[in-house]
């Protein structure tokens, strides 16, 4: 498998990492759309978070403890997060992935 966030939980392919825990790994985005803009990974390979949230729960509630926990470290008054689920919706990597925004106002309808 050709995975780039696989290479980057493996530690084969550089990235600003911002945490981890047992099942999840947080890295900068290299296109931020806003101030803070983190990525949090399963570190194990699931192609969407629909996958992931039937296969393996637990890694899903570790990506959003991880990314709480990157919110307050960062104090962030407020935060969205995102899944983008498909080429439709705008996943561009197939390995589940969480987007964690903020330190900006944010606008509704996000796009």
């Amino acid at each position: 498998m050709n995975c780039l966030f696989c290479a980057i939980a493996k530690g084969e392919i550089p990235a600003t990492i911002v945490g981890r825990n047992d099942q999840a790994l947080a890295f900068d985005d290299i296109n931020p759309q806003a101030p803070t803009h983190v990525l949090v990974i399963p570190t194990s390979h699931f192609d969407n978070v629909g996958e992931l949230a039937l296969a393996d729960p637990s890694s899903l509630k570790a990506i959003f403890e991880l990314a709480d926990e990157i919110a307050a470290n960062r104090q962030l008054a407020g935060y969205r997060t995102v899944f983008n689920t498909g080429a439709e919706a705008g996943q561009t990597v197939f390995h589940a992935h969480l987007h964690l925004l903020g330190g900006r106002a944010l606008q509704w309808p996000p796009g």
